[in-house]
């Protein structure tokens, strides 16, 4: 990763020997996501040069502040791009088996929000269905529907809503993925102790006084351990 975050800071910086190192060190990321696109009517070169402009969107984009492996937030780009390519040219079909994946996924996540209270991560989704993470973005991206921006989406007293009217206030569910998996991943950067006063407050949404008095401490001790905790995570 080292090795990957200084190629990347080099190509930041103009150098176009660094940029195409990363290209060919990661083509084996596009060929991946290609080969769930197989049997699209397109041949997998031309898939292939598509997927590439998400790898290069993803070099360009790649904030090295944050601790995320390349991969994870290369995929969805190439992903992404990809299935732009598809839809724009009319032939977005979902395989039986990423829609066979999608519904385990939506399946799992409805029943874990009922135990827990709260959604999983993608590695919790990844380790109970013994998915490999790659497979769940990929089956999360496959269940959103591909619908007109002139779909009337709500019509009552003569006015009516569309869909480009609530497009804005749509989440993008393969961010919010990526999100959830940052955020995993700096919960593991905390030790113990931080990381219980963080799941408390903001996986719990107990009080600083509930958690106060859990931990055996004060209010005021809470506050600060909090804010410093917060700080060290944004750092």
């Amino acid at each position: 990763m080292d090795h990957t975050c200084e190629l990347i800071r080099q190509a930041k910086e103009g150098n176009k020997e660094a940029r195409s190192r990363l290209v060919e060190e990661n083509v084996g990321l596009v060929w991946s996501v290609v080969r769930r696109f197989q049997g699209r009517g397109y041949e997998n070169e031309d898939l292939f040069q598509i997927g590439s402009i998400g790898l290069l969107k993803c070099i360009d984009h790649f904030d090295l502040s944050r601790e995320v492996k390349f991969s994870t937030y290369a995929i969805p780009l190439i992903v992404g791009e990809i299935r732009r390519f598809l839809r724009d040219d009319g032939m977005v079909k979902v395989s039986r088996s990423l829609k066979e994946a999608y519904c385990k996924i939506r399946k799992e996540s409805e029943q874990y929000q009922k135990e827990y209270h709260r959604e999983p991560t993608i590695d919790e989704i990844s380790a109970t269905l013994h998915m490999d993470q790659t497979d769940v973005l990929m089956a999360l991206e496959s269940g959103q529907e591909v619908a007109s921006l002139h779909q009337v989406i709500y019509q009552g007293d003569g006015d009516e809503i569309y869909l480009e009217d609530k497009i804005e206030q749509q989440n993008d569910e393969m961010e919010s993925a990526l999100n959830r998996m940052y955020i995993h991943q700096l919960m593991e950067t905390l030790n113990p102790a931080e990381k219980l006063l963080i799941q408390m407050r903001y996986f719990e949404n107990k009080t600083q006084a509930a958690v106060a008095e859990k931990l055996g401490i004060s209010q005021v001790q809470v506050s600060r351990l909090e804010k410093k905790i917060l700080e060290k995570m944004r750092k």
